[in-house]
């Protein structure tokens, strides 16, 4: 009893904002206590070990919150059009319901079309790093997050969707109020934002969409008309809108906080800055090890479609919750030795980074792409880069990154 006790109080510390600041020893203390710890006051099963994460992610019958879970836990949810939204998209949807919306998003991030992106990301990071230079160029501090890490993102998953440039600039604080519904706790402050996000984005994409029927563009929105598999029933109107919505919150929302952490880890690790600084071609190890160390996702959760053994003395009732902690087994030592050590050279990485199974991210290699093309400008143009102060980490338990990281290029 004392362990279950002990267990709650360390997983309840994640809560504050020095939990949310590192959740790393939290965690990490919670895998000692108790590797499977079942929350009385969150009503889930936290799991912190590589194993449990991952065979709950990989198996089928562990499912994603959806309508059907929705219509039993919140019962007001028709007055929200966040959770119809969240739980009826791609994000939230199993089964038959999900490979169906899937499969036009994965033919938007084939290895061919991101490989045609990868002039374009670069083209980008180029033009977005112009103008930190530019911001730096008298000593002072920049805040990178802002002038680079968050644009770069919005503007490779805008250009990929069809959003013009000019309507760009305001998609990022909506994004991050559509994401309030990410966090384990809601407030009502939290339903409200992303509600009044969810129907904005959800009346710009309509309007999109419009005008891409009209007159089409080589992009996302536009293949969205066309394109069904043979036998699948064609995308209803709404069902194309969430998906450009999911698409473009998603296609910045995390890898903005990849992009910020991934920079923050090497400034504060000198020593592999110089390794990257040397062989650039490190950059893709960089940030691959950066998704280990501070995983942009915090954590994800699934609903047992039955009884299911989570390890051989632990079994979950059908619709217990099972919340997989990403960060947790992404540095659990049983997979990852020396796992609070950031190391550019780390032999045999496999993250959680991007979920897994099913669910797995379709993005990730646009967004790996992204970081890899970052840091690679990035160490080659600023020798001098450095840290210019304390950065403002994100208020947030589920989502990792920065609201100001600042940069000067001449430390």
């Amino acid at each position: 009893m004392r362990t279950l006790m002990d267990a709650e109080s360390v997983l309840l510390s994640v809560l504050t904002p020095e939990g949310r600041a590192n959740p790393h020893p939290s965690f990490a203390e919670l895998r000692r206590l108790a590797p499977i710890h079942r929350s009385e006051a969150l009503d889930t099963h936290f799991l912190t070990r590589f194993a449990e994460c991952h065979a709950v992610l990989t198996n089928h019958e562990f499912l994603v919150p959806d309508l059907t879970w929705c219509s039993s836990n919140i019962p007001d949810w028709r007055e929200h059009p966040a959770a119809d939204f969240f739980y009826s998209s791609l994000l939230g949807s199993n089964g038959a319901v999900h490979d169906r919306l899937r499969r036009p998003v994965a033919r938007a991030f084939g290895v061919r079309r991101i490989a045609a992106l990868r002039r374009t990301v670069e083209k980008i990071t180029e033009e977005l790093l112009d103008g930190f230079a530019e911001a730096t160029s008298s000593g002072g501090a920049a805040n990178f997050q802002e002038l680079v890490g968050d644009p770069l993102p919005v503007a490779v998953a805008g250009g990929l969707i069809g959003v013009p440039r000019a309507d760009q600039e305001h998609f990022h604080r909506l994004g991050r109020d559509a994401s309030r519904l990410l966090e384990p706790v809601r407030t009502a402050d939290d339903w409200a934002r992303a509600d009044g996000a969810v129907d904005t984005l959800r009346e710009y994409f309509t309007g999109l969409l419009r005008e891409r029927r009209a007159r089409p563009a080589d992009d996302f929105a536009s293949a969205l008309h066309t394109q069904h598999a043979p036998g699948d029933t064609p995308l209803t109107e709404r069902e194309r809108v969430d998906i450009l919505l999911l698409l473009f919150v998603a296609g910045f929302e995390t890898t903005s906080g990849m992009l910020g952490l991934t920079v923050f880890a090497l400034l504060t690790h000198p020593g592999e800055l110089a390794l990257v600084r040397a062989d650039p071609d490190l950059a893709t190890a960089a940030v691959e090890e950066s998704l280990r160390w501070d995983t942009p996702v915090v954590m994800t959760e699934r609903i047992a479609a039955r009884p299911l053994e989570l390890a051989p003395s632990v079994t979950v009732p059908e619709g217990a919750s099972v919340t997989a902690v990403l960060t947790a087994a992404n540095r659990d030592p049983g997979h990852h030795p020396d796992p609070d050590a950031f190391t550019v050279r780390r032999q045999g990485t496999r993250v959680l980074s991007f979920s897994a199974g099913t669910h797995f991210c379709p993005g990730a290699a646009l967004a790996r792409s992204e970081g890899a093309a970052l840091v690679r400008r990035l160490v080659h143009r600023f020798p001098g880069l450095g840290l210019a102060g304390e950065p403002v980490r994100r208020a947030s338990v589920s989502l990792r990154s920065f609201d100001d990281l600042p940069l000067v290029t001449t430390g």
